[in-house]
Order: C-alpha cells, then sequence, then structure tokens
C-alpha cells in the first residue's frame, strides 16, 4: 500500500513566510563576519554576487517546482529529469548540508542567549531548541506557519533596530589585501544567508496550486530578503567598519550599540530568529527525507505521515535527533561553508534540471548563469569546507552505487 500524500494546506501567504522564516534567520546574524574576513571592503559586492546566483537558483526552483509539485525539492526534481543517480545526489546534498545547517542554527541561538556562557551550557540550550522545534514541526504545518510569521515580523523589527541604532564613533579600518576569491569566498559564505528562499520547493506537495503560487512565493521571499540584506550590510560597515565587521562574533548586537537597551534586544531578536530558521530547516530537511524514503534511499519507517496533523512526523523526529546530536561536536563557521556547499552542488542540479525544461533562451541562460555560479562559489569556499563537502557527496555517490549494484547482483 503506497503511503498517503501530503495534504495541500499552503497558500501563498504561508508559502511566503516558509521562505522569509529561513532566510531571515541565524544566516543575516552569522554570515556577515566570516564573509567580512574574505572581502574586508569588497564585502558589498561579494553580497550582490550571492545575490545574483540566489535569484537565478530561485527563477529555476520555482519552474521546476510549478512544473513537478510533489516534496523533496531538487531531489524529485533532479531524478525527474535528469535521472536516479543526480536526484539521489542532490538529495543527499540537502539532507546532509540543511542538517549541518540546523545544528548552526541551534548554536547561533544559544549564542545570542548566552553569549557569557560556556560550550556546555550552550550546547545544552542548543539541544533543547532542537527538541522544541521538532515537536513544533510535528504538531502541523499551521502552527509551524503561525510560530514563523510572529518570528518574521520581530525579527524585521530587530534589523531595523540595527540600522537606526548604529554604534557611536567609526569601526576600524580594513588592512588587509583582497582579490577576486576572497569576494568569491564571502560570495559563497553570504549564500548561507540566502538559501532559504526556495524552502516552499521542498513543501510542494502541501502547496495549494503550486504552479501558481510557488513561483510568486519564491520570488515574494527573496524580493523582501535582498533589500534587507543590502540595508543590513551597509549599515554594519558604517557602524564597524570592515576590519571591527570581520572580528565580530556578534556583530549585529555589536553595531546596535547606540542605546543602552539596544544590544540585548538584537541579541534577543537574532536568537528568535535562528528558531524560525530552525524551524523552517527541519520543515524543508524532513520532507526530503521523506521523499528518499518513498523511493527507497532512506528507512522505509520515515515515510509514515501522522493520521491527524498530516505530517512527515517519523522523518521530521529522525532529523531533529540527529541535529541534537551535532550540536555538541560541530563548528559554528565550519558549519556555514560546509552547509553552503552541499547546498550549492544541490542548486547546481536544480539549475541544471531547469535547463531541461526548455524554454526561451533568456529563460535557459538563466539556468546557465545559475549552474556555474553555483559550482563557481563552491569551489571558492575556504578549503576544509570543500574537502570535507566534496567528501561526504562522494561518500553518497558511493552509497547510491552500492544500493544499485546489489540490486542488480
Amino acid at each position: 500500500m503506497p503511503p498517503p500524500p501530503l495534504a495541500r494546506r499552503l497558500g501563498l501567504g504561508g508559502a511566503t513566510l516558509t521562505g522569509l522564516g529561513a532566510m531571515l534567520g541565524a544566516g543575516v546574524f552569522a554570515a556577515f563576519a566570516p564573509a567580512a574576513r574574505a572581502a574586508g571592503t569588497w564585502l558589498l559586492a561579494g553580497l550582490a554576487i550571492a545575490a545574483v546566483v540566489a535569484c537565478c537558483n530561485a527563477a529555476s526552483s520555482a519552474r521546476l517546482a510549478a512544473r513537478h509539485p510533489v516534496s523533496g525539492g531538487a531531489y524529485a526534481h533532479g531524478r525527474e529529469r535528469l535521472g536516479p543517480f543526480w536526484g539521489h545526489l542532490a538529495g543527499w546534498g540537502f539532507v546532509v548540508g540543511k542538517t549541518a545547517s540546523c545544528a548552526a542554527m541551534a548554536l547561533t541561538a544559544s549564542a545570542y542567549a548566552l553569549p557569557d556562557a560556556g560550550r556546555p551550557a550552550r550546547a545544552a540550550l542548543a539541544v533543547a531548541a532542537v527538541l522544541v522545534v521538532t515537536a513544533l514541526t510535528c504538531s502541523g504545518v499551521r502552527k509551524s506557519l503561525a510560530a514563523t510569521a510572529v518570528i518574521v515580523a520581530l525579527v524585521l523589527l530587530v534589523l531595523a533596530l540595527v540600522v537606526i541604532a548604529p554604534a557611536p564613533g567609526a569601526g576600524r579600518t580594513w588592512t588587509g589585501d583582497v582579490g577576486p576569491l576572497g569576494v568569491l569566498e564571502s560570495a559563497g559564505l553570504l549564500f548561507f544567508a540566502f538559501a532559504g528562499y526556495a524552502r516552499v520547493t521542498t513543501l510542494g506537495e502541501e502547496v495549494r496550486d503550486p504552479a501558481r503560487t510557488i513561483p510568486r512565493a519564491v520570488a515574494a521571499s527573496l524580493a523582501i530578503a535582498l533589500p534587507v540584506y543590502a540595508v543590513v550590510a551597509v549599515a554594519l560597515l558604517d557602524a564597524l567598519g570592515p576590519g571591527g565587521l570581520a572580528s565580530a562574533t556578534d556583530p549585529l548586537a555589536a553595531a546596535a550599540s547606540g542605546w543602552p537597551w539596544s544590544a540585548p534586544v538584537v541579541r534577543a531578536g537574532a536568537a528568535l530568529a535562528a528558531l524560525g530558521a530552525l524551524l523552517a530547516l527541519v520543515l524543508g530537511v524532513s520532507r526530503t527525507a521523506l521523499a528518499m524514503a518513498r523511493d527507497g534511499h532512506l528507512p522505509r519507517a520515515l515515510t509514515a505521515v501522522h493520521p491527524r496533523h498530516g505530517v512527515p512526523h517519523r522523518a521530521a523526529t529522525a532529523v531533529g535527533a540527529v541535529v541534537a546530536v551535532l550540536v555538541s561536536a560541530v563548528d559554528l563557521r565550519g558549519a556555514i561553508g560546509f552547509s553552503s556547499f552541499a547546498v550549492l552542488v544541490y542548486y547546481a542540479i536544480a539549475n541544471a534540471s531547469a535547463w531541461t525544461l526548455g524554454g526561451s533562451r533568456p529563460v535557459r541562460a538563466v539556468a546557465v548563469v545559475g549552474l556555474v555560479g553555483c559550482l563557481l562559489l563552491a569551489v571558492a569556499l575556504p578549503l576544509g569546507s570543500v574537502v570535507a563537502g566534496a567528501a561526504v557527496l562522494a561518500a553518497g555517490a558511493l552509497i547510491r552505487l552500492a544500493r544499485q549494484g546489489s540490486r542488480t547482483a
């Protein structure tokens, strides 16, 4: 008996909130400092490159999700358009990359909530956050969206505070040398902050009128996030300078110290934003895990759908359990780089899949630019992230080939 389909409960507003909740999270609070270390005064150029690649990826993801409105995102799309191997590689990259992102979100939330605490206390709080968010995702999509709506509204208010309450005095100037590779590295790191724009494509099976809703939701969430990121980046550079931004552990809180009460408010907002991103991530990763389990690439037990809430509760629980283990071992900056590498490969496959849909030359050119941009940013990331990401993706490919060989033997 085939597993039951997921209920189509998401409209345009809910789908847009899903993307915003994923983007306006820990990425904007954590990615600017390592990106500034790579690009220095050229940070805005790195942000522009990341934005162009994100727009191309969003367009390709929206076209694919409208044509194939099922759970799984580029996993399902790569399988349909390029073949089972590429679909498996995309799904593997998404699951491992976004699982690392989940750990990064939880760690960022605990770091902002407990800035003076030691790692054990932060890890304990991160584990507790993962457990609460996992329970919320298992209670149904509507409750998750209600929480996301509140979080997005509060985060926008906090980011506005960063802009209007800058730190007094000039920040440190940049003294390092920056070349083209540094700018590309910063773009790859900043892509971490954009990677939630197409989260709704992984929930395609739960969207009403997907051919119309998904493209509009992706475009709307990206159109809101892009100017927000640009304004925040300018405010950070103005308040801290490239050098101060590069060395800050909590850049947005440091930048918003113009009023005595502003920095604590920003810290609270950062923790809340990270939880919102974690919520959206668990939703997306669990749906991709569900799709892969349906095809036999993950345990079949993960295909279960809760009879009352209509969500893949076992997949969400499994994702939450893995993330709870990871937060005690992973490094935040390394998690950002690793996640960016895996997800850039995921979107490279999405762009290649979109190219097979045909269309006019400009439409197909978007897919080509997105594909080349993803690969370029992936290899420009820090060497450790590239090596670790390539090793994990190779392991996923070998697992696929081994399973295929055992079936044909």
